[in-house]
Parts: structure tokens; sequence; C-alpha cells
């Protein structure tokens, strides 16, 4: 897997049985939790939390750097993709 980037970890928009999650704009209200807002009252994202979209599914990509800066904010990351069974992969080009 030379390819996948290290140090990520990704929650996809799509549930373990294949259904994609809802609402369609909950990756970047996720990544808004530790986004601030700029001086133009524009949100602007955590570089270690980023929504993006990989093939047509809304994911978020954690930086696992995170872990040691704020391990309370990464581990609510990872336990609301656990509560909403949503599928985790090890990179942002991992695909299942």
């Amino acid at each position: 897997m030379p390819d996948v980037p290290i140090g990520e970890v990704v929650i996809r928009g799509v549930t373990r049985r294949g259904h994609p999650f809802r609402p369609s704009d909950w990756a970047d209200r996720l990544a808004s939790i530790v986004g601030h807002v700029g001086r133009d009252n524009r949100l602007l994202y955590s570089a270690d939390v980023q929504p993006v979209t990989r093939a047509g599914v809304r994911c978020v990509v954690i930086h696992q750097g995170l872990a040691e800066r704020d391990a309370r904010i990464f581990r609510f990351l990872l336990d609301f993709a656990r509560e909403n069974d949503l599928e985790v992969v090890g990179g942002r080009k991992e695909t299942r």
C-alpha cells in the first residue's frame, strides 16, 4: 500500500451495510467541530480534520497526529463513526 498517505484515518459516509449516511452535509458538520471562523467570517477547517469527497462518497479525513495533540477530539470522531456504523479506513486512497 505505498499510495496510502501515512498517518490518516478516513471516516466514509457509508454504513457497514452499504447505505449512504444522512444528512448529506454530515462530513462538513463533523469537521466544523475543530474548525474556526476566520476574519472574513468564513469557516476554516483544521488541517487535522478535513471533509472530502472520494468516489462520490462524503468522507472526513483525520490526521493521526490529532490523537497526540487532542486525544479527546480524536476519540470523539472515531466514536461518532462507530456509533453510526460508518466505515473507517486507514488512508485516503484505501478503498473497499
